[in-house]
């Protein structure tokens, strides 16, 4: 008498397979779950993308996202899949925005909104924090700049918080130092003095360099 093969089994069979040399050997649900994430117009949950690629449940997309990084990373890969609050999205590595933004004829990093911009001057300084500590600052819902400046690639998921439910924690990336003309986070003026959560104000970022490339 047959009998059904246990979930795990089942999890194993639909892994890929890493080579030695970073590439990975991938199977029809790997496949689609890449697939999924390429042509989504944005953050997609879990428990969508295992529904879409036909996968066990979202312990299963985790598993393969894993996976698809440690790949994308060893291979020096354009991609990574990032998590965010809503979702797993697929984006072009940090360090490559100033290069596709000339490659276009665009400045997307420099073009931000006032509260885009705010929100990215409580991170600078109050890093690593979390959404709630952006939002008691402002006053306002975040999620969505948030969601923006990692778009752009000025800031990442630094962690999670150890309070309630894990939130994550926010940072910048080497891309805002490299904006921003810093060698390092310290570099921020009064840095030092105005990164406690909860200030009732917080300082004014450093103006955007000119672009020497769009200058000359």
């Amino acid at each position: 008498m047959l009998q059904r093969a246990p979930q795990a089994s089942r999890r194993n069979a639909g892994a890929g397979q890493l080579q030695v040399d970073g590439s990975l050997t991938r199977t029809l649900r790997i496949a689609r779950l890449e697939a999924a994430l390429l042509i989504a117009e944005g953050a997609v949950p879990a428990r969508k993308l295992a529904q879409s690629a036909r996968l066990i449940d979202g312990r299963e997309v985790q598993q393969m996202v894993s996976l698809l990084n440690e790949s994308y990373d060893r291979t020096r890969s354009a991609f990574r899949i990032e998590q965010t609050t809503a979702g797993y999205i697929l984006m072009t590595r940090a360090a490559l925005a100033p290069w596709l933004d000339r490659l276009h004829n665009r400045q997307a990093p420099t073009r931000l909104s006032a509260p885009m911009m705010e929100t990215l001057t409580i991170i600078a300084y109050q890093q690593p924090v979390t959404r709630a500590d952006v939002e008691a600052i402002r006053g306002v819902q975040s999620a969505e700049m948030i969601r923006q400046l990692m778009d752009k690639g000025l800031i990442r998921i630094a962690g999670e918080d150890d309070s309630l439910g894990r939130p994550f924690l926010y940072g910048t990336t080497k891309l805002f130092l490299t904006t921003f003309a810093l060698r390092q986070i310290d570099d921020l003026p009064g840095y030092a003095t105005l990164r406690k959560p909860g200030r009732d104000s917080t300082p004014a970022l450093l103006p955007f360099p000119e672009d020497e490339d769009a200058a000359a």
